[in-house]
């Protein structure tokens, strides 16, 4: 039997989704982050169905890194990612790290099998200017007893009168490290763990490879329990498949870059979409089992197809 979902508002600041007992997620939509942590929504605490964090907030060693957040680093002259940008082979800071400010709720309703969550956001460069403006949705359903899965879906209107060009610091010359987009970074105790793609195991050598979906297995301190996580790039996304942006022996994380080594331009008033499904499991699920899960996250975007339109 699957737990019945169900979701608390804390006005004005964030909505924590719940599955019996266990709060899966805090999605805090309204921040107190410092402007040059680019300020922008975040899920963090994220669990497990049995209660185990899959997701870090604020590491020291990258403090504008926050649980699963949808983080670009160059966007036109912005740095809509946190901290400094990198500009002719070195990270400087500039003050061009802007803000994803949350402007209404539009969608707020739990059903028991699913939580939707949407909202409208304006991105704000750091002198007050007007870049982005962006339609949001989060969907959470339980799969089984041992798995649950969020499908993410933005849609982004450039509204910063040119055009604006969405890239990475590979873009601008820094080899292999095209991270940016949906950027979800790992507990502490998932360092060394295994990284996940349609093809094979491994670990940082895999960081680059186009696929569908990639996925990461770790091992709690404490329990010495394992999760898997899969996150899947929906087939209409731009750059689809992506290459991703994956860690492990510095820190585990996972991004399915859309802009890694090859920016996007955005004419002003255009609207670029994406969609992508974060399945959540416990245990080690292996490479078959990841499979599964991956199968398992396009099953919800399909579930959702019309779901592009209502974000």
């Amino acid at each position: 039997m699957t737990p019945t979902l169900q979701a608390g508002h804390a006005l004005g600041r964030s909505v924590t989704v719940s599955a019996g007992d266990v709060e899966l997620f805090t999605y805090t939509y309204r921040p107190d982050t410092p402007v040059l942590e680019s300020p922008k929504p975040y899920l963090h605490p994220l669990r497990t169905l049995t209660g185990d964090v899959v997701s870090l907030f604020r590491p020291h060693d990258h403090v504008w890194h926050k649980g699963i957040a949808w983080s670009l680093p160059h966007v036109g002259e912005h740095n809509f990612w946190g901290g400094p940008t990198y500009v002719q082979g070195n990270y400087v800071q500039l003050e061009n790290n802007g803000s994803a400010v949350h402007r209404d709720m539009t969608e707020l309703a739990a059903t028991g099998d699913r939580v939707r969550i949407a909202h409208r956001l304006d991105w704000i460069s750091q002198a007050g200017r007007p870049v982005i403006e962006e339609r949001r949705a989060l969907t959470a359903t339980v799969v089984d007893a041992t798995t649950w899965a969020l499908v993410f879906e933005t849609a982004m209107t450039n509204v910063s009168g040119a055009t604006l060009d969405f890239g990475s610091p590979t873009t601008k010359g820094r080899e292999n490290a095209g991270y940016g987009g949906l950027f979800w970074r790992g507990p502490r105790s998932f360092t060394g763990g295994i990284i996940q793609s349609p093809t094979g195991a491994g670990g940082d050598e895999l960081r680059g490879v186009r696929a569908e979906w990639f996925g990461f297995r770790g091992r709690h301190d404490g329990s010495g329990a394992w999760s898997t996580i899969v996150m899947v790039d929906d087939t209409a996304n731009p750059q689809h498949p992506p290459q991703w942006f994956a860690r492990s022996e510095m820190f585990a994380c996972l991004s399915p870059a859309p802009f890694f080594s090859e920016e996007v331009p955005l004419a002003d008033g255009e609207t670029m979409s994406f969609r992508y499904a974060v399945v959540v499991a416990d245990g080690d699920r292996g490479e078959d089992g990841s499979a599964l899960l991956a199968d398992q996250g396009r099953a919800a975007l399909a579930a959702l197809a019309t779901g592009r339109d209502r974000a």
